[in-house]
């Protein structure tokens, strides 16, 4: 009798130590994918601080800023849902909406006039790569849901053509740089790069009118000047050729 009790005594305690470790790892794994999401959630909010500081150089909207400022919410949100403990999160919570409040009251449209391009090129690219970043942001919260249609068509198109300003500017002033540096080759090519990346614009604006003009201008005048110059090479050649055929031909001196 007793030999079977202690067999169901083993076999009990074995269950429940399996039961128990299962429970744990259950619990381990939840508390990573917790760590993880939370990990997660702080790069959204450290990555969106840092394009709305990016703001400050570049002239965007309000109603951009409020959705990018929604998204650090959003990202807030999940963190205090996730681990309420989390140091902080109330006073972060409470600032991040009162900021939301501060974009919403106002909502003064922002003109694409106000550009203004970097004067270094390290800046501009950083300048690129912000405009890029924020139309990617833009975008990931409309899928979610997040940004109406009406909204997101208006500002995905003034950052496109934020980014247009500056490639067409930035290859306009190496243009101007390599004129000014006799480099004609190389100018012709960064106006022919500026001319195509304005006839990829579906619905012209009045910049993107006036700027091809100012540029099909600018091309016809360095094409002008490479003839001209391949014209002067060519008779300095031919002049220089029958130099030669007439010192070749022509009568020895005697001595």
């Amino acid at each position: 009798m007793i030999f079977p009790i202690i067999i169901v005594l083993i076999v009990s305690l074995i269950v429940m130590a399996i039961i128990v470790n299962a429970v744990q790892q259950h619990r381990n794994k939840v508390e990573s994918e917790k760590r993880i999401e939370v990990a997660k959630q702080k790069n959204v909010i450290d990555e969106t601080e840092e394009i709305i500081l990016a703001t400050e150089h570049i002239k965007v909207s309000q109603q951009l800023k409020y959705i990018l400022q929604q998204r650090i919410l959003n990202a807030l949100k999940i963190i205090a849902q996730i681990n309420p403990s989390v140091m902080d999160i109330n006073s972060r919570l409470e600032a991040a909406n009162n900021k939301l409040k501060e974009f919403a009251g106002n909502q003064e449209p922002v003109s694409s006039d106000s550009f203004s391009l970097p004067s270094s090129d390290k800046q501009v690219v950083v300048y690129i790569k912000c405009v890029k970043k924020m139309r990617g942001l833009l975008r990931s919260e409309y899928t979610k849901g997040r940004v109406d249609s009406s909204a997101f068509v208006v500002e995905d198109k003034f950052l496109e053509r934020l980014q247009l300003r500056a490639n067409v500017e930035t290859l306009m002033r190496r243009g101007e740089s390599s004129i000014q540096a006799q480099q004609l080759g190389s100018a012709r090519q960064c106006i022919e790069k500026a001319i195509t990346a304005l006839d990829s614009q579906a619905q012209p604006d009045d910049y993107i009118i006036q700027r091809k003009q100012e540029l099909e201008g600018k091309l016809k005048q360095i094409q002008d000047s490479l003839r001209s110059a391949n014209t002067e090479d060519v008779l300095k050649r031919k002049e220089s050729e029958r130099n030669e055929l007439d010192e070749l031909f022509s009568e020895k001196k005697k001595w």
